[in-house]
């Protein structure tokens, strides 16, 4: 956007290929089963994750998980989070940026009946900090010509924007190999196609958003050893309850529920109801049946907190078809981390005793399942235990910059896309005034 009049030259290296356009949710024929089943066909697992990090899947494509995420745009509670190494203001500032270009909104579900009576309860009953949850859909009709058709937020709908400011240059199905560094500063990037041929591309400025898991792969196969490159990995505890409310409660049309708890000081977890199963969304074109029965689901995460010995690195032993050694994953819970399971699933049977809702059995997720992996390539101000400064550029290396979630130092138990995208438009901002 600010780069759109100075002529200079903007190019994407996409390691996969496009298989959708836009969030899978935008689409007429997709529901939430046939959506979770295209995420088991394009997905793949995540090569040296067993056996300590179960259930870890890779969506090379692009756009990322973000044609696939569930849209739960939050704000991480940072008073919760130690040493957060970016201003509370500066964070404020990005955050609204953010939430304006994500358009997230709590509108998504008010007014429903089942989300108001639930809410009600849980307000009243000892849970204040329930609230709608925020979900970054653009709701607006569309009106004079102008089409809203990308309703649910993905990376499409920023490069969809950037397309109409100015041109850049885009290769899919390329590989990125290695970032090349000289005398501390970026100059460019070794790229491989599928037919293993190799091209040089020249950069004094680069940007890596290849994941958690693909971003210190490349820094130290790039031979960036940074004491902190891949360590610090964090997840969530994460644990599912299903559940029931009597359809009787609802005397009109339930709607849909969705409802935020946030954490808090005394209550360190973030829990989500959501439902009625299956029918949280679903496309114009699918006709919902009368549900006999309103099944929810009550998600609940739990903080886990960054420790250098949870880490990916590369196997020597094993390398892709590029050349690039494979990661091994190393990973394991704190006997804290494993006593809070037990504080969340009290507060999930209390959660269910205000709110009148009949548990089923729980179901603690394998850890390598759920999608918040971060802090492998974390900010900070300290070399030694952070891999870029507060706007992403490595230390030590000037023009090279790492914008995706494995630079959250800390997630506590929130949801962290509405960060990683608030931090790379305050990186991008940074790039464009350096420049």
């Amino acid at each position: 956007e600010q780069w759109r009049n100075n002529g200079k030259r903007i190019g994407i290296i996409e390691r996969g290929n496009i298989v959708m356009p836009t969030h899978g949710r935008n689409l007429p024929m997709m529901n939430r089963t046939r959506l979770a089943q295209y995420y088991q066909y394009i997905s793949k697992p995540l090569q040296g994750s067993l056996p300590e990090f179960i259930g870890a899947r890779e969506v090379i494509c692009l756009g990322g998980r973000t044609v696939f995420w569930d849209l739960v745009a939050s704000r991480l509670v940072l008073s919760l989070l130690p040493d957060w190494p970016v201003p509370i203001r500066d964070m404020e500032t990005y955050y609204d940026i953010a939430e304006r270009v994500m358009n997230v909104t709590d509108e998504y579900a008010k007014g429903s009946t089942l989300t108001e009576k639930l809410l009600d309860r849980l307000q009243l009953g000892g849970f204040p900090e329930s609230r709608y949850m925020p979900i970054a859909a653009d709701l607006h009709p569309t009106k004079f010509g102008e089409v809203h058709a990308d309703v649910f937020f993905s990376s499409f709908s920023l490069l969809a924007k950037a397309s109409f400011l100015r041109p850049f240059d885009m290769a899919i199905n390329a590989r990125a190999v290695q970032m090349l560094v000289d005398q501390g500063k970026a100059t460019g990037v070794k790229v491989m196609s599928p037919d293993m041929s190799s091209y040089i591309l020249k950069a004094k400025t680069i940007v890596l958003s290849t994941s958690t898991y693909e971003t210190p792969r490349l820094l130290l196969h790039s031979g960036i050893q940074g004491g902190a490159v891949g360590h610090y990995m964090t997840n969530q505890v994460f644990m599912l309850a299903p559940g029931k409310v009597n359809r009787k409660d609802f005397t009109d049309i339930p709607g849909t529920l969705a409802i935020l708890i946030t954490a808090t000081p005394e209550k360190p977890y973030q829990i989500r109801l959501i439902g009625p199963s299956g029918y949280d969304w679903y496309p114009s074109s699918e006709e919902k049946p009368f549900l006999e029965e309103l099944d929810i689901l009550i998600q609940c995460f739990g903080k886990i907190n960054p420790r250098y010995e949870n880490r990916v690195s590369l196997n020597p032993n094993r390398k892709d078809e590029y050349g690039v050694p494979e990661i091994e994953v190393y990973f394991s819970f704190s006997e804290a981390e494993q006593a809070e399971i037990q504080k969340m699933v009290e507060a999930v049977k209390r959660i269910s005793s205000v709110a009148d809702i009949t548990l089923g059995e729980f179901c603690l997720v394998p850890t390598g399942d759920l999608h918040h992996t971060s802090g492998t390539c974390r900010m900070g101000d300290d070399p030694s235990t952070s891999v870029t400064d507060q706007y992403g550029q490595v230390h030590g290396i000037s023009g090279l910059y790492v914008a995706d979630n494995s630079v959250l130092p800390f997630i506590g138990s929130g949801n962290p896309t509405l960060t990683t995208v608030a931090l790379a438009i305050r990186t991008a901002d940074q790039i464009a005034a350096q420049a």
